[in-house]
């Protein structure tokens, strides 16, 4: 029941926010919107605020944005048809941004729960090199071997550079004052590498995670761009790729590490979801702006005829997709 809530929370998360991003700038381009509609199928709740019916349906499974002229041509100046080429372009595209924004928000709030890793110690095991040299828990290290260390990855890397031979000259701050220590690095059989016994130190600074929050979803888009490229480059198979039914499978796995990780993984869902609405499919947001592209290129040679048909063809070939990935959920799932 708890995966299930989870699940219908994170699709909420990722689509309604999107509709509302098309609602918004929409409206603020004069397109009369009829109906913004949190969830599918039958007709719960209805009210009316300036021209747009808002609604609650049974199925709280995403939701929709209807807007005046969106499926066929209007001759109306409230006609999303009638609207100039860049605001069709900015209604379409604000959806993705909403997608993009949530995930930076996903990812801040994730890290603010978690800790920015510092350079600071977290913990010195009593008996360990880190011990004896004297340094402390708290200990902000700024220095080894005379190299600036200005994050863990840098503390890691100094220890690392230890050959086996004499000791490491660390420079740490403490209580406002620079104190030095040499410190002889222990072979780790386990680990396979020169330790000295100590743990980062974590910080919860709001500021901090947030200036950390965008970098971080920076990376995971790159990520995912790397992960499509490798998908339509044979780097990848149809049985690594997930849809639905094995989404709720790894929103399980992921709840069960704490809101941290679900919170990611709703950010790696989110961006997943943008890239692939900007992909130049006919039918999804992309596709659509291609069309306006091409419609400017040919002069009107292409045509809204044109476009729809074009438009059914690739619905057909994203519900053959999605056809195809549940398919592979199911038989990863009992297989």
């Amino acid at each position: 029941m708890k995966t299930a809530i989870l699940f219908i929370l994170m699709l909420l998360v990722l689509i309604i926010p999107h509709e509302w991003g098309h609602m918004i700038v929409a409206k603020k381009c004069g397109v009369r919107v009829f109906e913004f509609s949190v969830g599918m199928g039958p007709l719960l709740f209805k009210w009316e605020k300036g021209g747009t019916q808002y609604s609650i349906r049974l199925l709280p499974l995403g939701g929709f944005c209807r807007m005046e002229g969106e499926e066929e041509a209007v001759d109306s100046p409230t006609s999303y048809s009638n609207q100039p080429n860049g605001k069709k372009v900015a209604i379409l595209l604000a959806g993705v941004t909403m997608n993009i924004i949530i995930a930076v928000l996903a990812v801040t709030i994730s890290i603010c729960i978690t800790g920015v890793v510092t350079n600071s110690i977290g913990d010195v095991n009593p008996s360990s090199p880190a011990a004896v040299a004297g340094l402390q828990s708290g200990d902000k290290i700024v220095e080894i071997n005379g190299a600036q260390t200005k994050s863990w990855e840098e503390v890691s890397e100094g220890i690392r550079s230890y050959d086996g031979k004499g000791s490491l000259d660390f420079t740490v701050e403490r209580d406002g004052k620079e104190v030095s220590a040499e410190v002889t690095p222990e072979y780790n059989e386990e680990a396979g590498s020169y330790m000295i016994g100590i743990t980062a130190g974590v910080s919860k600074n709001v500021w901090e995670c947030a200036r950390l929050g965008p970098k971080t979803t920076w990376e995971l888009n790159k990520a995912m761009l790397q992960g499509f490229k490798m998908l339509f480059t044979g780097g990848l198979s149809a049985d690594d790729v997930a849809g639905p039914v094995g989404l709720v499978k790894v929103v399980d796995q992921a709840a069960s590490y704490g809101i941290a990780p679900y919170l990611m993984l709703l950010a790696l869902v989110s961006l997943n979801l943008a890239i692939f609405n900007v992909i130049p499919i006919p039918g999804l947001d992309g596709g659509k702006v291609f069309f306006i592209i091409l419609k400017i290129i040919s002069r009107g040679k292409i045509d809204d005829e044109m476009e729809n048909k074009a438009t059914l063809i690739g619905m057909a070939l994203i519900l053959a997709l999605f056809i195809l990935i549940t398919f592979n959920d199911v038989k990863n799932l009992f297989g």
